[in-house]
């Protein structure tokens, strides 16, 4: 008679098998997790009320929003972005205005993180989700002190024009840090997501606190935000051959960046040939 290693059949073996499945196939399991979740809440809605309910009370509102520490925390999330935009927007530059030296880093990074950060937050989230689907944010509601009634994930309503609560802006720009850990080398890789991983919690649940969003628009917003760096992440290091390497993005900018010396080398030459002019022309009056 055969023997079964119960082991194998064991919760901790499943989930380990499940973990692996995911890691070998993340942007089904990404797609998946949406799906998932978008159908808990349509069917279990009140899980929004509840997790929104932890932080409302009918005498000071979202009591979390007048915390000034919970505030700063607030705006930690946008300067961590605005930092690392600018460092990205930098490193592109400088290779620009010095075509001839080598970049401070592979230039498909900050390509990598621009791209996301301008594609996830900035295009899917704000500009078609935010924008279309008109869901109230929890603090207008009528459950909440407010006059709109309650709009389930994914429908599209006119309660709201713009800026509205589906899905959480800020909890896309926080999962969106996560980005950094794609690029950092292996060994680096757990340790910066066990520090970023926390951080993109705390920056979420923050605006669910605040009566900003419910909870369901902070984990559809991890999740199509995640599908989408994943996407470009797959065309920038994973396709075979990849949309760019870095060898073309060099050469790009170092092209670029001579034809810009030339032809600032001509401004220079012109002005300085104006300037001529002008002198001689006082200096005959």
């Amino acid at each position: 008679m055969k023997q079964t290693d119960p082991l194998k059949n064991s919760p901790a073996s499943g989930l380990r098998k499940l973990i692996g499945s995911s890691l070998a196939r993340p942007m089904i399991a990404v797609g998946l997790y949406v799906c998932a979740v978008s159908l808990f809440f349509l069917i279990f809605p009140n899980v929004d009320f509840w997790a929104s309910g932890l932080f409302y009370s009918e005498i000071s509102g979202f009591w979390a929003s007048n915390e000034p520490f919970l505030r700063k925390v607030r705006h930690l999330g946008p300067f961590l972005v605005r930092v690392i935009a600018v460092t990205c927007v930098a490193v592109l530059v400088l290779k620009l205005l010095v075509p001839g030296r080598p970049p401070i880093m592979p230039l498909r990074q900050p390509v990598f993180l621009l791209s996301t950060l301008i594609l996830g937050p900035g295009i899917l989230v704000n500009a078609v989700l935010k924008d279309n689907w008109g869901r109230p944010r929890p603090r207008y509601v009528e459950e909440f002190g407010g006059d709109l009634p309650y709009q389930p994930v994914w429908k599209i309503t006119d309660y709201c024009d713009s800026n509205c609560s589906f899905v959480s802006g800020e909890a896309s720009a926080a999962i969106w840090l996560t980005s950094i850990a794609f690029l950092v080398p292996g060994t680096w890789r757990k340790a910066a997501l066990a520090f970023l991983l926390p951080l993109c919690l705390v920056l979420s649940v923050n605006r669910v606190a605040f009566g900003g969003h419910f909870f369901s628009d902070t984990l559809i917003s991890w999740g199509v935000t995640l599908l989408l760096i994943l996407a470009v992440h797959h065309l920038l290091y994973q396709r075979v051959p990849p949309v760019v390497s870095d060898r073309k993005l060099d050469e790009w900018f170092t092209v670029k960046g001579r034809r810009l010396q030339r032809r600032v080398h001509r401004l220079v030459l012109r002005a300085r040939a104006m300037l001529r002019s002008l002198v001689r022309k006082i200096s005959d009056t």
